[in-house]
């Protein structure tokens, strides 16, 4: 089927790029509003029914982790039905060393791990950009049986999913037409608090940013619209989350891990600190959550194996 709000171009940069820029720029070209996003693409199904955008962590390598996401779908037996996104965020760097066009969106290092906004062409929110692409796939015409969108992300993109799964906006034409959005974090290196508890005791005279965003909800960007703690909470606990961990993720000083002293205050590797947050959820609303964790044997912090493992293929597509 075509894809018409796709526009699929060859990127002219080079595969290769020097160290802490990205290595690969994705071919497929988004026009947002902010600008054109770069995004790699599977191949499109003639039934789509679902859709999993999956995003990349800090190295940017968007591809690698499509590619991760349909392997997935193919030993799921789910590649007949579901539609790969990987939306790239690229930022002044990679524009720069690839001489890509002044059109493509990107922003300052990570700031769009945490929703801010672009620094060209136009400025838009990193979570505003995933509110476009999720809002195009209510376009029925174009999107006829569509009845799942699962955004999901490893590591630095775990972060992005579970930040964007506490700010996103609503999106009323989806929720009409009956489709679903499931959120899965995996592995990422910290968690966006509702409040100033945590569970690791601390100095506070130094560690003064504990609770600001992204770690918790002081100074959120602009994207969060003036919401409340209390309105975003009770927004995210009826939000499908899913918390997928590695349980060999337990390395302390494992070199991508965050180890200031923000993320330090909510235990000292991902896997305690996925099972801290969740706890921490559930003890807040004993009413419950529309949430769960979910273990991975045997897998430490690698996307791959996280998101093709038996655990995670159930997660992705509700097997």
């Amino acid at each position: 089927m075509r894809i018409g709000w796709l526009v699929l171009m060859i990127a002219c940069a080079s595969a290769q790029a020097e160290e802490h820029g990205v290595k690969e720029i994705s071919p497929g070209r988004l026009v947002l509003k902010g600008g054109e996003m770069a995004v790699g693409i599977g191949p499109a199904p003639s039934k789509i029914e679902r859709v999993l955008i999956v995003i990349h962590g800090r190295l940017r390598n968007a591809e690698t982790y499509r590619e991760s996401a349909e392997h997935a779908a193919e030993q799921a037996g789910q590649s007949a039905t579901t539609l790969v996104m990987a939306p790239q965020f690229l930022n002044e760097t990679d524009v720069a060393r690839h001489q890509l066009p002044d059109s493509l969106l990107r922003w300052h290092g990570d700031d769009w791990m945490a929703g801010a906004l672009s620094t060209g062409p136009n400025p838009e929110s990193s979570y505003a950009a995933l509110d476009e692409i999720v809002a195009r796939l209510s376009d029925h015409k174009q999107f006829p049986d569509l009845k799942k969108i699962v955004i999901a992300g490893h590591s630095g993109g775990g972060q992005v999913v579970q930040r964007y799964a506490l700010l996103a906006h609503d999106q009323p034409a989806l929720e009409a037409a009956g489709v679903s959005i499931r959120y899965v974090v995996a592995n990422p290196s910290s968690y966006a608090y509702f409040n100033e508890q945590r569970p690791v005791a601390f100095d506070r005279a130094q560690c003064p940013g504990f609770n600001r965003w992204k770690y918790g909800l002081t100074d959120m960007p602009v994207y969060a619209g003036g919401q409340t703690a209390p309105q975003l909470e009770s927004s995210y606990i009826k939000r499908d989350v899913t918390y997928l961990l590695g349980q060999q993720d337990i390395d302390p000083q494992h070199p991508a891990l965050d180890k200031g002293c923000e993320a330090q205050t909510q235990g000292a590797y991902r896997l305690i600190r996925g099972h801290n947050f969740f706890d921490y959820l559930l003890r807040r609303n004993p009413q419950g959550v529309n949430q769960r964790l979910v273990e991975v044997p045997g897998v430490g912090h690698d996307g791959d194996k996280m998101f093709t493992s038996l655990e995670g293929q159930k997660v992705l597509f509700q097997q």
